[in-house]
């Protein structure tokens, strides 16, 4: 089918799109239940909310099993550095999302406030928690993860949780969660009307604003921030074996891609440009032009995380040339190309019916619509 090096750089490209995908869906269900709180004023605000991502809440994390299982596959080691590096965080994810079906589900089961109350929080914590944590976890993939391999490939992780809550890292946390309420935000002015839209429109300024100053912020952090380069060569289709190469620290050069490839910086400046254009759609009352300008930034800078990280994948800050890189960490070239068969065949088939689920379900609710329902929705 491919050679060895470009089916390394073609699942390299389905990860990233499984990522987007998984930020731009779920990405607006955890954004609308960080938003219950400040939006929801009472509890039919708060149903109208709920029901605008109720018909396909659950499916949209097919995006994110299926990340993890193409990461499994396709970087086995990355896969088991990832869970011993960040094995908390990613139990705090897990855990949060295990809250939403129950708030989803259970919400309205029982007619009392101080159970609605604990389901709504439940919600919100699966709204802010998961973005906040991947935000962190790329920060710490572009800082680099106190990691070390022995000689049989084994790894030894040498860090803590708290070591991960660095300042950068958290900036990107940061961002994560602002870009995550914004598409909240901008779904909400799609789905709702009359005073919830209008709140919906005011988050999305404050979100899209927010999101565009971190993310600014961010890049002039990353400017001055260590990067990683391979000192010398290395076979793109050889075996893997990230033991067989030598990776210096060099100080101010996280951005090295964008300065060796000036064309690249057009994705960054598209993220930027995305959210203005989100602001100025939102004020002229454009919520599907603003919700599409929320989805592309929110690609734009996953894709610029990835290019300003590339060809490593996670980079090893205590032994830099133990870090795992797209060339000497993913599995066997036979693996490669059975999964690149399959990702041709699935993605499509996901964006399809994605994208057919959400054409059917376009409509826009109200409080009236909840009280005429109210025995059958969420």
């Amino acid at each position: 089918m491919f050679d060895y090096e470009t089916l390394r750089l073609f699942t390299w490209a389905v990860v990233g799109v499984l990522l987007i995908g998984f930020t731009i869906t779920d990405g607006f269900d955890m954004g609308v239940a960080a938003l219950l709180p400040v939006m929801g004023k009472d509890n039919l605000d708060r149903r109208v909310m709920l029901n605008s991502i109720a018909p396909h809440w659950d499916g949209n994390q097919v995006w994110l099993i299926t990340a993890g299982g193409a990461i499994f596959a396709i970087w086995p080691l990355v896969y088991a550095a990832a869970f011993s590096s960040f094995y908390i965080a990613m139990l705090l994810v897990l855990a949060s999302l295990w809250l939403r079906p129950i708030g989803m589900d259970y919400r309205a089961k029982i007619d009392d406030p101080q159970w609605r109350k604990a389901c709504d929080v439940a919600l919100f914590v699966s709204g802010i928690v998961p973005p906040i944590i991947f935000g962190v976890g790329f920060g710490n993939l572009l800082v680099g993860v106190p990691f070390e391999l022995n000689n049989l490939l084994m790894l030894d992780y040498q860090g803590g949780f708290f070591d991960l809550l660095t300042p950068f890292p958290i900036l990107c946390g940061l961002v994560s969660l602002a870009m995550v309420m914004t598409q909240g935000a901008t779904f909400l002015q799609m789905k709702t009307k009359d005073e919830l839209r209008s709140r919906a429109q005011t988050m999305t300024l404050y979100g899209a604003s927010a999101t565009m100053l971190l993310f600014m912020f961010g890049g002039l952090f990353a400017a001055a921030h260590a990067g990683y380069l391979i000192d010398g060569s290395i076979a793109a289709d050889a075996v893997s074996n990230p033991l067989n190469k030598h990776v210096v620290a060099v100080a101010g050069n996280l951005l090295h891609n964008f300065s060796d490839v000036p064309s690249l910086w057009l994705i960054p400046f598209t993220a930027v440009f995305s959210l203005l254009l989100c602001l100025w759609a939102t004020v002229s009352r454009r919520a599907g032009l603003a919700f599409t300008m929320s989805s592309i930034a929110i690609a734009c800078i996953i894709l610029t995380a990835g290019v300003a990280l590339f060809p490593m994948i996670m980079p090893s800050s205590i032994n830099p040339s133990h870090s795992l890189t797209i060339w000497d960490a993913t599995s066997s070239e036979k693996t490669l190309g059975i999964i690149s068969i399959v990702a041709i065949i699935v993605v499509p088939v996901i964006l399809g019916y994605t994208a057919w689920c959400y054409y059917k379900m376009f409509g826009r609710l109200d409080n009236d619509y909840i009280r005429d329902n109210s025995s059958s929705l969420y």
